[in-house]
Order: C-alpha cells, then structure tokens, then sequence
C-alpha cells in the first residue's frame, strides 16, 4: 500500500467515522433521559475547541480532507449540548451559548494573532475538556450515561489525524494537539471500563 493511499484511507475513515461519532452518545443520552456521568463543562470547552480548530485550517486554507470532519462534530456537538440542556432543565441556556459561540468564532477572525493565539491555546482547551469528563467521571463513579464506542471511535480518529498530519502540512500545533487528545481520549476510554466493570462487581456483591 503506498503512502498515497494510506493517506486516501486515513482520511476517507476519518471523515465516515466522524459522521456518526457522536450518536452512540446521543442514542445513550435519549434512551436513558439522564446525564449521570456526562460533564457539560468538558463538552462546551470540546465545542469551542473544534471552532477554533476548524476556523484554523480554513485561515489558513489547508487542504479540506484534513478538517472535513470538524463542521459534522460541531453539529453532533451541538445535539448533544442540547440534550444535556433538556434533560437538566436547562434549555433556555441553549440561547446564551449560541451568541457566546456565534460572536467567539467571529472574533477568532478579526486580526490573524487572534486566530493564532486561540490555536497555540486549542491543545489546553482540548486537553481542559477531555480532564473535565474524567473530573465528572471520578467524581459520579458512574459511567452508564457515557458511551465507549463514541470514545473510542474518537481516539481512532485523533490517531488517524496525527498520520495525516505529519504527511500533508506538518503543523506542529496541530499535531501537538492530536497526540495529546489521542492520549486523553484513551484515558477516557479506559476510565469508562474500569467504572463499569466497578459497577457491575458491585451490583453482584450486593
């Protein structure tokens, strides 16, 4: 397989596997019309992250395939958001956070240091994300509302974009960005097993 298609395929799966990431979480979410477990600060902080990231590569006009995938996560994201609202009584919140989103990206645009500076921040921000849900994670010790086919479809994805990365544009904050989340998101992953399977021996002893 030569590196050409490696490439073709790294970005194709990313791209399809992106576009339905999110909706074991989502389907979790309805089924069972509870947020136990799921932070709402790591998925505001995942969303701002993504728009930073997204508004980044088209700065800077970097080929699509390697950001493709961004505008579909924003959009799941934004369901999810909305699903934690609802089911927490929140709802009306769902105004507030689109015009704090809505004039962020818009600011992101105005000066290029702006865009530059978010971006140098985007790694802390996703990092700050992928800690809040561990944080939630520790603190509930319940991991029934979390779906580890989402996260583990999203450290596929990130270890996908450290490959692709390194061979088109070689953006070192980029790639930064992706090696650190590849690593949280896999803690995550693991997290979420060792509270289930917890869970479960403490069921059986009871």
């Amino acid at each position: 397989m030569t590196s050409d298609t490696l490439l073709h395929y790294a970005n194709v799966s990313t791209l399809l596997v992106c576009m339905v990431l999110k909706f074991p979480q989502i389907f979790v979410l309805m089924r069972a019309k509870s947020t136990t477990g799921v932070s709402l600060k790591s998925l505001l902080l995942e969303l701002f992250g993504y728009i930073v990231f997204v508004t980044y590569q088209t700065y800077y006009d970097y080929p699509p395939p390697t950001y493709l995938e961004y505008p579909i996560l924003i959009a799941q994201d934004v369901v999810l958001l909305l699903l934690i609202l609802l089911y927490n009584n929140r709802l009306q919140d769902s105004l507030i956070y689109t015009v704090v989103f809505v004039l962020g990206w818009r600011l992101l645009t105005v000066e290029k240091w702006i865009i530059d500076f978010a971006m140098s921040l985007c790694t802390f921000i996703s990092a700050a994300s992928k800690f809040a849900q561990l944080q939630c994670l520790w603190k509930s010790k319940d991991a029934g509302q979390i779906s580890a086919l989402t996260w583990g479809m999203a450290s596929y994805t990130c270890m996908t974009r450290i490959y692709t990365t390194v061979m088109t544009t070689g953006d070192m904050l980029v790639l930064v960005r992706f090696i650190t989340t590849t690593l949280l998101n896999l803690w995550v992953l693991l997290s979420i097993f060792y509270y289930r399977k917890n869970g479960r021996s403490c069921v059986k002893e009871d």
